[in-house]
């Protein structure tokens, strides 16, 4: 087990863990600074590349992120998302994931749960990469938005999936969109971190796109706070670009390379 992994599960129950998406160098640099877990989010479908869902990334474009986003990283846990279709069995898995590690040196890779694919971790742990798991809504697997955990059927079935998902070696697991209180159970019930988004405060630590919190993404769920308006000031700066080059206002002699 890497030391960056021992420094996360230390943090159970003691100090929250700050985690957010990045998706290039430029970002990840500054992340790094104030972030444990950085993701490379096959999020990335709707906020780079304006797809519908995040079902048609494919490895190669992972591989290519990830990349960039390590050369911004010194010190954070660089996490990527596995995308669909690049697990559908456990030696498809083992070789994807080996793919992603060698390419990348990426610390662990993350895998969304169908409540099936627990053999599937194994493997991959079993060839000495670590794993992240992922619960509640799984937008992989699962089409409709909903909160989980409602009533007690509910949060026997992701209960008995985030032990299984331990069980299987996870090193954390990731509580999407669940009810307060499960993420609570869940929380106390579980030995390893778990990484909250739209689950409440009750998790051992958060995770956002970063897109979002920046306001750039112009998608603003309720479990998103927007920390900037970045839209508004990219904005500004390229109308007052364009105003100046129409004026003949830039460049001017000091933006000159050589002479006048």
């Amino acid at each position: 087990m890497s030391k960056k992994i021992e420094k996360i599960l230390k943090k159970k129950n003691k100090k929250k863990i700050v985690s957010l998406t990045a998706y290039s160098k430029n970002i990840a640099k500054i992340l790094d600074k104030y972030c444990d877990i950085i993701l490379v989010g096959d999020s990335l479908a709707n906020v780079l590349y304006g797809m519908n869902n995040t079902h048609h990334v494919n490895l190669d474009t992972m591989i290519k992120h990830t990349q960039s986003v390590k050369k911004g990283i010194k010190k954070s846990l660089l996490v990527v998302d596995m995308p669909k279709g690049s697990y559908k069995n456990p030696n498809q898995a083992k070789k994807n994931a080996k793919l992603i590690f060698s390419k990348t040196k990426c610390d662990a890779v993350k895998i969304e749960s169908n409540n099936k694919n627990f053999k599937i971790i194994q493997e991959i742990i079993k060839a000495k990469i670590p794993v992240m798991g992922h619960i509640g809504y799984t937008p992989q697997f699962k089409k409709k938005f909903k909160v989980e955990g409602k009533n007690k059927t509910e949060i026997k079935k992701l209960i008995k999936e985030a032990l299984l998902i331990e069980k299987a070696g996870a090193f954390s697991i990731v509580l999407e969109c669940l009810t307060p209180s499960t993420a609570k159970i869940i929380s106390k019930i579980l030995k390893i971190p778990t990484i909250g988004i739209g689950s409440s405060s009750n998790c051992d630590g958060q995770i956002l796109v970063t897109d979002d919190i920046l306001g750039l993404s112009g998608f603003y769920p309720k479990f998103v706070k927007k920390y900037a308006s970045l839209k508004s000031v990219i904005e500004k700066a390229v109308e007052k670009y364009s105003k100046e080059v129409i004026s003949k206002t830039f460049p001017k002699n000091k933006n000159f390379l050589y002479g006048k």
